[in-house]
């Protein structure tokens, strides 16, 4: 079974549009701000992909902004998110 990739234009400050891959999107519930995780498929010296973290502003009546994150408390909990995420599944583990 094969995943369908999300794929979302991004338009640069300078009015280019970047495609990107769609990674994953997430709410922090207490403060209601949304973030999302996407790559553009890049790797670095060690071959690991580069993947971009983003702050989702939905705004009525026009396209959501990608904003940064802004302050080390933030960078702390999307962290964590990955951390989690990156973590086998323990149901897999133990498969396995």
């Amino acid at each position: 079974m094969s995943e369908e990739k999300k794929v979302m234009s991004i338009v640069l400050e300078d009015g280019s549009i970047d495609e990107v891959e769609v990674l994953l999107s997430f709410e922090f519930t207490d403060t209601k701000k949304e973030y999302i995780v996407y790559t553009k498929n890049e790797t670095d010296e060690n071959g690991n992909v580069t993947i971009y973290v983003a702050s989702l502003n939905r705004k009525e009546d026009s396209d959501p902004v990608l904003g940064g994150v802004e302050t080390d408390e933030e960078w702390a909990r999307i962290k964590n998110v990955l951390k989690e995420l990156s973590k086998p599944d323990e149901e897999e583990e133990s498969q396995q």
